[in-house]
């Protein structure tokens, strides 16, 4: 116990003084965490650990990174990306793999080593490049799409790059090893007694059993967890979740990655989705923190000082032939201006799953240990002349390029806050804004439409440019102490998501929320929305009772009976509400389709009782 406290603290308390120090200096979190474990090396030697065990426990930070890539993973996302993500993507993967593996091949190294190390230079950094974007509002343009849809292509071909390597292991090498974040041995699995048919027939099932659990049983199990109102409980939840298919793919000798990967995607598109990641992002970030420090410990640098040209010729051999790629990738879809040096300067590097997939091929003997050490240090030092490349970028190519047709814009900083927070300025926020500043408020107004905020800032009106999903944004305006959120975006999925985020962490924020029709109604309602109104309702219902006066009826008559048709429909909405499955098409959905038929009988006798005498409408049927 005395041992294991004594590592914990030496590893947290190496990030917490580096980690602070390097981002400061615009180095980035990650390489902050590489620097960390270079300088505790010599102290972890000191007091006899070893961070190759610390490791194996750490590399659970990477199963959890791949779920949550897999909840990000929305059809609508990969749709909206699809050209950039598996042209541009897929191009570069199978360009620069080619490339590393045909130099490989060059200097005598055997063909099976050279695939594998053109898979693991061809990966970039996710966690540096997004981390760098973001800070510096690049990630929203042209430039920054593409690398990010690059990225997300990358962060997918991990799965089958894990699952590829054993099948290029070199025959020389002896032993194998097992991997947290890749295949487990075969022979040390629980079903190894059974003949190839029945273990095959018992991956077929855990396979078939994630599927089919993560479709139809997680997301009724965190509804009822939900309505605990235990906090808590849903985090434990979603530990045992990953943990737990985690560990049915080791038995069956799979990749974990693999399947925490597939019920993420299984989940993409549940109503839980923000909460999950939330929730294990914390953790997530904070095992792969200690897994970079294990590296950064792991690390020759006596490989270094023997070697240095070697090592730095590669390097800088790497990022070149990385770069030229992506600048041909650039023109060949049609990058322009500042877009297409962004996207090459940010994409050059290596990127910290090389280090996953390194250690994973080293232990199903792919990689000899003394090609892996130099990898890693390629590997890791490429990631550490990241920031120096994109100062290079920002500070002397930048200003020389014209900028591309999308704009580049930065979020703005929020300097106020104020009782109520509008996220969205469409047609439907502006008129709640409106209203609200001539009875003496002054909302807090976020909008992600840079030309849109353009046009309303010439009209005096005060709009801030960001993404109200992003949390960090909600606390700069003040939403722990607001006491209304009105969501007005047009976007249904990020609607109830941000209402579901929002009702989660500050549950005394009384949420109204723009609904697109009568089933985002109920989606935004389980969400947790105080108040939903439909965008139409009233527009449409008042169209109707003109329409009754045009047609004879008085004008207070015609009101009478759009109030009831409001009163009514409220009643309707509550009631089908109650029986309303979010798993199931309200077609399908039998309960629900006899209580509307029910309500719509109830609507005709209603409306009949209002018609009223005959005899007291108009002769000429125009209205007053």
């Amino acid at each position: 116990m005395d041992s294991l406290l004594l590592q914990a603290a030496i590893y947290l308390g190496a990030g917490l003084i580096v980690v602070p120090i390097a981002h400061r200096l615009g180095l980035g979190s990650v390489l902050g965490y590489l620097l960390a474990g270079v300088a505790i090396a010599p102290l972890l030697e000191l007091v006899g650990s070893n961070p190759e065990s610390v490791q194996h426990f750490a590399e659970f930070g990477v199963v959890m990174m791949l779920f949550l890539v897999g909840l990000e993973l929305q059809p609508r996302v990969l749709w909206n990306l699809r050209v950039r993500l598996f042209g541009l993507g897929g191009l570069q993967v199978a360009v620069t793999t080619a490339a590393v593996a045909a130099f490989c091949l060059v200097i005598g190294l055997d063909w099976r080593l050279a695939i594998a190390l053109g898979l693991i230079f061809a990966l970039s950094s996710t966690a540096i490049v997004l981390q760098t974007l973001g800070e510096k509002g690049w990630l929203r343009t042209d430039g920054g799409q593409s690398a990010f849809s690059v990225l997300l292509f990358q962060d997918i071909a991990v799965i089958p790059m894990l699952a590829l390597m054993p099948f290029l292991a070199l025959p020389d090498l002896a032993g194998s090893a097992t991997d947290i974040a890749g295949h487990g041995s075969a022979d040390s699995t629980p079903f190894s007694h059974l003949p190839a048919w029945g273990q095959g027939l018992v991956t077929l099932g855990v396979v078939g059993g994630i599927v089919l659990g993560g479709r139809y049983l997680t997301r009724p199990a965190f509804r009822i967890i939900a309505r605990t109102g235990q906090h808590e409980l849903f985090l434990s939840a979603a530990l045992f979740l990953v943990i737990g298919i985690a560990v049915l793919m080791s038995a069956v000798g799979l990749s974990p990655a693999l399947g925490t990967f597939l019920a993420g995607v299984l989940l993409a598109e549940s109503e839980y989705r923000h909460e999950l990641v939330s929730d294990l992002d914390p953790f997530k970030g904070l095992l792969l923190g200690v897994f970079f420090i294990t590296v950064g410990a792991g690390m020759e640098f006596e490989l270094l000082g023997a070697h240095p040209g070697l090592i730095i010729g590669l390097t800088l051999a790497l990022i070149g032939v990385k770069g030229l790629i992506l600048l041909g990738l650039a023109f060949a879809f049609r990058m322009e201006g500042r877009a297409r040096w962004l996207f090459t300067f940010s994409l050059a590097q290596s990127g910290e799953f090389g280090f996953v997939l390194l250690a994973f091929a080293s232990g199903v003997d792919v990689i000899p240990p003394e090609i892996a050490g130099i990898a890693g240090l390629v590997v890791a030092l490429s990631m550490m002349a990241t920031p120096l490349i994109m100062i290079v970028f920002e500070r002397w190519v930048s200003p020389r390029v014209r900028r591309s047709a999308s704009p580049e814009r930065e979020e703005d900083m929020i300097e106020e806050e104020a009782p109520v927070i509008i996220a969205g300025m469409g047609r439907f926020g502006q008129i709640i804004q409106r209203m609200l500043v001539m009875d003496g408020y002054k909302p807090v107004v976020l909008d992600n439409s840079a030309e849109h905020i353009d046009g309303l800032r010439k009209f005096g009106i005060q709009v801030y440019y960001g993404n109200a999903m992003r949390p960090g944004l909600l606390e700069a305006a003040g939403i722990a102490r607001a006491k209304l959120l009105v969501v007005c975006t047009d976007n249904r999925e990020r609607a109830v998501e941000l209402v579901h985020h929002v009702k989660q962490r500050y549950s005394q924020v009384y949420v109204i929320a723009r609904a697109a029709s009568r089933e985002h109604v109920y989606q935004l309602r389980a969400a947790g929305a105080d108040l939903a109104i439909r965008e139409m309702f009233g527009s449409s219902l008042d169209a109707a009772r003109r329409s009754l006066e045009v047609l004879g009826e008085s004008p207070d008559r015609a009101r009478r009976k759009s109030e009831a048709f409001a009163r009514h429909d409220e009643e309707s909405l509550q009631q089908l509400f109650e029986v309303w499955d979010a798993d199931t098409d309200v077609f399908d959905n039998e309960a629900y389709m006899e209580k509307a038929r029910s309500r719509v009988v109830s609507l005709e006798e209603l409306m009949a009782e209002d018609i009223g005498d005959p005899d007291e409408r108009r002769p000429d049927g125009a209205p007053d």
